[in-house]
């Protein structure tokens, strides 16, 4: 809130115009800038540290059960990447090869095949695409595309999206529903508030398929991979 607050006040005073207030922003290489830059890597630190303790974790449980080692069971990161963050990439903007930095926010970086910063693994299919549905619902991993690289700077969905604010689905949705709903479709779940069920029930999002299917028919991301869900653990 107090870098949102300060990105207010840099606009005004250097004549940025926006046509949304949630498209606040300053200049990269204002105090403004630098300071949004400082606690933006502070939240990709926590957030990178959360998500290997909890691989961490995760192994550990499955090792623990079926007494063998998370090796054993194959249970290697496929691939780990942040969402909603700024990098400073290498893009062609106006027939020109320049160095911009890209703020993905509510999307995720989809490089094409080949690309320097893709991992040797993915160099000949693309990077990798994760998009979480609901705990209700599929979820998808798509690659990255030539196309999606030359129109949208690399860049795709990250997700459905919210149908319903997180208030709205607290007060419309019916806790023992959704559970019961869940369960009807085979799909176990451990939640540690019953208001994180409504919050994120498959009901408060869009259709993850039409947003997927958008992305692929407009060549900016290939499907590759539906996952269904088996158990959801919502902390």
């Amino acid at each position: 809130a107090v870098v949102s607050t300060q990105s207010t006040g840099a606009m005004k005073r250097d004549n940025i115009v926006v046509n949304d207030r949630q498209l606040a922003c300053a200049r990269i290489s204002s105090e403004e800038g630098q300071n949004y830059l400082k606690a933006m890597a502070a939240a990709a630190n926590y957030a990178w540290v959360n998500r290997s303790s909890m691989t961490f974790l995760c192994r550990q449980a499955f090792a623990k059960l079926f007494q063998t080692t998370p090796d054993d069971l194959d249970m290697h990161m496929i691939y780990d990447v942040s969402h909603n963050i700024a990098k400073i990439e290498q893009h062609m903007l106006d027939g020109k090869e320049k160095t911009l930095m890209m703020h993905r926010k509510g999307a995720t970086r989809a490089f094409p095949p080949h690309h320097p910063l893709i991992p040797v693994d993915y160099q000949l299919t693309g990077q990798p695409v994760l998009i979480g549905g609901t705990m209700g619902t599929c979820s998808y991993v798509l690659t990255g595309t030539e196309k999606g690289m030359q129109r949208t700077f690399g860049t795709t969905c990250h997700g459905a999206g919210r149908a319903y604010s997180r208030a709205k689905s607290r007060r419309n949705l019916d806790y023992l529903t959704v559970l019961q709903n869940l369960k009807d479709k085979g799909i176990s779940i451990r939640v540690a508030s019953p208001k994180l069920v409504m919050e994120e029930a498959p009901e408060s999002y869009k259709n993850v398929t039409d947003v997927v299917n958008t992305c692929h028919g407009a060549g900016i991301s290939d499907k590759c991979i539906k996952l269904r869900p088996v158990a959801v653990i919502k902390g």
